[in-house]
This record gives C-alpha cells, sequence and structure tokens, in this order.
C-alpha cells in the first residue's frame, strides 16, 4: 500500500502533541481536516491509531509501532530534499568550460574576476577537450562555455565573443632554411607562398574546418597541402615539428606552448590573424553562461 508522506507527518504531530488541536495548530491545518486523514490513514492501514475521547488522545500499542518509523522515514525524506536542493544549488552555480589547451594570456583569471564579481557563488570548472573536437565539449553539452578557434563548424548553432585576435606562426624545426630566410627579412617574416611545399602538421580529420584553418586552405589557391603528420595536442606538435615530420601554423599567443628546445617559430606573411572566442551554444540562455559571454566582450573590448 502507499502511504503519503502528508499522512505520515500528520500522524506523527498527533502523536507527539497528544492533541489534534495542538496539532492542527502545529500543521497549520484546520482540526476537522487533520482528524480527517487520520481516520484515512487508519482506514488505509486497517489499523486504529490512536484512542481518543473528549478529553485525551494516547496512541495505540499499533499507533506506538509505527511511530519510530514514520519519524525515520520523514527524516530520509528530509535529507533527501536538502540533497536535492544541495545538488541543484551546485548545478546553478557551476560553470563548466571546455577547452583544447590553456587559452593562456591572462584569460582565465581576467574572466573569472569578472564573473565572480557579478556572481559570487559561481564555481567555475575547467574541462580538457580533445583537438578533435573543435566545439571544446560544447557540441556533445560537457561543456557550458568554451575557449575556441573560429571558424566553428556549424556556426550558426553557437553564440560567441572574440577575446584574441593574433597573428598566425609557423613553428619550424631549429635551423630549418626558412629560418635564416626570416632572419633576413625587413620583417622577420616569411611568406605563406614560402611554405606551400612544406608538409605540414594537421589537426585531426574530425576537426572540420578548424583543421582547413591551420592548413590555410583559403591561402593555397586550391593546391592540396602535403600532410606529414596528424597532431592532437600541444606537446605532440612539438615532438613532431621537432623530430621533422612537418611544420605547423599556430597563434601568437601558444607560440609558448610548442616553442621550446628544437623548435622555433616565426611570422607568416600571406594569411589571415587567428581569431580565440569564447562561446556557448546559441539557445543557452542560463544566468552563469551569458555572465560569462558577457565578461569575454568586456575582456575582448580591450585587446
Amino acid at each position: 500500500m502507499d502511504v503519503h508522506g502528508r499522512d505520515l507527518r500528520y500522524f506523527t504531530a498527533v502523536a507527539e502533541e497528544l492533541s489534534f488541536t495542538r496539532a492542527a495548530e502545529r500543521l497549520f491545518v484546520s482540526q476537522p481536516a487533520l482528524s480527517k486523514q487520520i481516520r484515512m490513514l487508519e482506514k488505509q492501514l486497517g489499523v486504529i491509531l490512536f484512542e481518543r475521547d473528549r478529553r485525551t488522545v494516547r496512541l495505540t500499542a499499533v499507533g506506538e509501532a509505527l511511530l519510530p518509523h514514520a519519524r525515520a522515514v520523514l527524516a530520509a525524506w528530509q535529507a533527501a530534499q536538502a540533497a536535492v536542493e544541495e545538488a541543484k544549488t551546485v548545478e546553478r552555480c557551476t560553470l563548466v568550460i571546455g577547452m583544447s589547451t590553456s587559452p593562456g594570456r591572462g584569460l582565465l583569471p581576467a574572466l573569472r574576476t569578472r564573473l565572480i564579481s557579478r556572481h559570487p557563488d559561481a564555481q567555475p570548472v575547467l574541462h580538457q577537450v580533445n583537438w578533435a573536437d573543435p566545439t571544446a565539449g560544447l557540441a556533445d553539452g560537457s561543456s557550458d562555455v568554451a575557449f575556441v578557434w573560429l571558424p566553428l563548424p556549424d556556426d550558426d548553432r553557437y553564440q560567441y565573443a572574440v577575446v584574441a585576435r593574433e597573428p598566425r606562426l609557423v613553428a619550424l624545426p631549429d635551423g630549418h632554411p626558412l629560418a635564416a630566410r626570416a632572419a633576413s627579412d625587413p620583417e622577420g617574416k616569411v611568406d605563406f607562398a614560402d611554405l606551400l611545399e612544406e608538409p605540414f602538421l594537421a589537426l585531426p580529420p574530425e576537426a572540420g574546418p578548424l583543421r582547413d584553418y591551420w592548413l590555410a586552405l583559403d591561402a593555397r589557391d586550391g593546391r592540396q597541402p602535403r600532410i606529414g603528420g596528424v597532431v592532437a595536442s600541444a606537446e605532440e606538435t612539438h615532438e613532431a615539428v621537432a623530430g621533422g615530420q612537418g611544420v605547423a601554423l599556430l597563434a601568437t599567443g601558444n607560440a609558448p606552448l610548442v616553442v621550446r628546445d628544437e623548435v622555433i617559430a616565426v611570422p607568416v606573411r600571406g594569411i589571415s590573424p587567428s581569431q580565440l572566442a569564447v562561446a556557448a551554444c546559441q539557445d543557452d540562455k542560463r544566468t552563469l553562461v551569458l555572465a560569462y559571454l558577457a565578461a569575454a566582450r568586456d575582456v575582448g573590448a580591450t585587446t
């Protein structure tokens, strides 16, 4: 049989007060309504829970047996409600921030400061995502907001704010002939045309238009790139460049993740600058998501 929590609460109040009048006052219900509910509970259980006369109310033996269990059920339900409310609060306050590599550039602390100033209870949580996912977790819902490189696949599914616009560099193994050419150039650059015959390191095919962007397909006049290898992290990129598998385009702000030991980077002339953005799903109107995007717009306006 199914007994409602309300019935157990009413029964417990009467058992503890031993007065329908005081129990009704405690429960903020009318005495007739309380009496009716207790009679319905007794009928449902097929027992008498209280002995009543005009002056006294006493628990029957069955009522005495039920009372500790009723209290335990009510306490368990109260604990369950508290756990649910706590989980709801955490869920409302948690903001999962996706990224394929650390965005650097002072962006995380700058955005966190702005977010916390507006929403002190916000709890930003960082979520590392493989380079094969250009949306950094937005597409599968594992991130609420994300640091992404433009262009995004299915661009109309997302809203975003650009937080950094930077020239693209090319990572080369130390001693590469193009390094000497850049050193002799008045601007310290190499022309992208000089890179066309070089093997390039590419993102995984799942990266879609972002893979094409970092291969600079739009600057090749239809010539297909030579793919020297596929990389899915900054560490893999460093190792592949140092090992001579190929060269790789990268944003200026990401150079410290790749350039060390046997790898250098030089600016490239003839290709568009990179754009780093904070993005969210287009239809996501949650308060913390919109607040983080607003913070990103503030930061982007100052860069």
